[in-house]
């Protein structure tokens, strides 16, 4: 069955363009001009993966809203970017929502359907759980592979696929570091140094909103981080 596809995109050339190389990739497409459709459409049903821009109409900051809807929904379900906005903050407010991936609208389409198939691999790789442990502890850390979940202190923590990946890779090897190519390497994705560090905040922030002293991620300055196991 083809994976299906939402495009929440306002201009309606873009949605031709965009619309038009998706579906020659074999993808099921939804299109959304606005806000108001698309979390309308998403209530009833979730899409395989979002495409999403942040200005919709005259609305600047209606795919923030969006995605943070979406997150309310899923913490698993793939959202990228896809926007004309290139500014740093922009860039780590996408992310801090919990979007997988930013592009901006001058990346070629090649390019935009291979993070999107890179996406789509590593949910599949997600779901081969006899391949990996089905379940991973690490001091008050439990990763359980089979219902790909993260909990600490028993507490479930809600990560997207990104951070899935990155936590999972970290808890793998306690106290050895990871560059971030190989975290790139475990999330299946082409970002840049930025990126992992948006994301490594945020499930900072997750973990700390269970347990305010949390520090068990290490920074280890010009090489990258580990997961600690500190009393």
């Amino acid at each position: 069955m083809a994976k299906r596809i939402a495009l929440v995109e306002d201009e309606p050339l873009l949605q031709q363009n965009y619309s038009l190389a998706l579906k020659k990739s074999g993808y099921e497409v939804m299109v959304y001009g606005d806000k108001a459709s698309a979390l309308t459409s998403f209530k009833n049903r979730l899409p395989d993966l979002v495409l999403l821009d942040i200005g919709l109409g005259d609305e600047p900051e209606a795919g923030f809203e969006v995605c943070r809807k979406l997150r309310t929904q899923s913490t698993q379900l793939p959202i990228i970017f896809l926007t004309a906005l290139d500014s740093d903050f922009d860039i780590i407010s996408g992310l801090r929502l919990g979007a997988d991936d930013y592009l901006t609208k001058d990346i070629s389409i090649p390019h935009l359907l291979a993070r999107i198939s890179a996406l789509f691999r590593r949910m599949e790789l997600l779901t081969q759980t006899e391949q990996v442990e089905e379940t991973i502890k690490a001091g008050d850390l439990t990763i359980d592979n089979e219902r790909l979940a993260v909990k600490w202190q028993q507490q479930l923590v809600d990560l997207t696929v990104t951070e899935f990946w990155i936590v999972c890779a970290l808890a793998q090897k306690p106290g050895h570091v990871k560059s971030r190519e190989q975290l790139m390497q475990a999330v299946k994705a082409v970002v840049d140094d930025s990126t992992i560090t948006s994301h490594i905040k945020r499930i900072r922030q997750k973990f700390q909103t269970i347990d305010a002293e949390f520090d068990h991620i290490d920074t280890v300055y010009g090489m990258g981080y580990r997961w600690n196991l500190r009393a």
